[in-house]
Formats: structure tokens, sequence, C-alpha cells
């Protein structure tokens, strides 16, 4: 497997895409930007062991802890290690995935964790999506069964153009004359006030 500084930084971001800012010795999770890269083999100055599988994800309590004891001693004393390590490090190396395996009795084994799931950015549902697309059969989309209560067709509070009698004047250039069109007021209309006026200068009246 490939080493050195690029090989590394991958580890680590490979790692993270797998298991999450979890350590692979107590199963804490801790902050991304804090969590450490640890040998499970001491490297002790070789580089031949960056390798991806002998590297696992671990905090700094338990990195500064390990150090460059043997890892069967580091596991040795705790047996939350051994389970930690068999849970996030099955993608050591052989040797070191049957170490861990004999450490721990078959009926001991825990169940492996699954990726963690990444975030979708949930967006709201539109109205169609939750009454569905009633199609032909929606009374509001010219359905023959429900009219919408809420068209209104004949509001009783429009105003309505009555048809004009047939009687009535025509008018000029489609606008009604003056002498069509008589003003009203309170007192009545214009040929009824005129003949309350003269009233009393009638052909039976004396002078």
């Amino acid at each position: 497997m490939p080493t050195g500084r690029a090989a590394y930084a991958e580890t680590r971001v490979w790692l993270l895409a797998q298991h999450g800012p979890v350590c692979a010795y107590c199963e804490r999770v801790v902050a991304e930007r804090s969590i450490t890269l640890d040998h499970v083999t001491p490297r002790r100055g070789q580089t031949a062991y960056d390798r991806r599988d002998n590297l696992v994800l671990a905090c700094k309590p338990c990195n500064s802890a390990k150090m460059d004891k043997p890892i069967l001693a580091f596991l040795l004393g705790s047996r939350k290690r051994v389970v930690a390590l068999y849970k996030y490090g099955r993608h050591l190396s052989h040797q070191l995935v049957e170490m861990v395996d004999d450490l721990l009795p078959p009926d001991e084994r825990p169940a492996l964790p699954l990726p963690p799931h990444k975030r979708i950015a949930r967006r709201r549902p539109s109205a169609r999506e939750i009454l569905g697309d009633l199609g032909d059969e929606s009374p509001y989309h010219g359905g023959e069964t429900e009219e919408s209560p809420y068209l209104d067709h004949a509001a009783p509070h429009r105003k309505t153009h009555a048809a004009r009698p047939a009687h009535a004047p025509a008018s000029r250039g489609g606008r009604q004359t003056s002498a069509a069109k008589p003003r009203e007021t309170a007192a009545g209309s214009a040929p009824a006030r005129k003949r309350r006026r003269r009233g009393g200068r009638g052909r039976g009246s004396k002078s």
C-alpha cells in the first residue's frame, strides 16, 4: 500500500468517511478537526508503517496513552479497547485483525457499525406532492362531481347591468342625450316639479 505524506492525508479522509470522527480505542466521538491518526504497530521512525492497514483514528488522550507501546499490551489494559478496535479496525492488516479476533470470543463480538449517513438538505414538499395530482377527477380542475366553493360566478354583491327598455330613446354616438336622462332629485323628477310650480294657473283658474 502507498506511503508518504499524501497517502497519510488520504487515509485520514477515508477513515472519516467510513466511521466519522470516532476513536478506534474508546469509541469516543470528538470534533473532526481534533481527531488524530495513530499507528497501531508503532512506527518508530520507519515510514513503511505509514500504510492504511496500520492506521486508525484516535482521540488525543488515547493517542498519548498508547505512544510507542505494543498494541497487544495496550489492548490488554482495557477490554473496551479490544471491542472498539474490533469494530473500527477491520481494515487493518490480516495479522492485526486475527489478533483482535483471538481476544474476543465469537459470542462476545459486537455488530459492526454502519458508515455514517451523509446529511441531505431537505426541501419543503409542494402542494402537489402532498395532495397528489388529481387530474381530471379533481372538482377544481373541470370535474363534474362538485364545483369549487371559492368560485364566485354570480356573487350577490356584484353590480349587474339591466337591459335597456324598448321605449328608451336612441342615443347619439352611443351616448344618451340629456333629454333621455332626466335629473332626479329628492323632490322628484324635473317635469313633475314644473307641474307643481304652475299648478295654480291651469285652464280652470281665474287670474
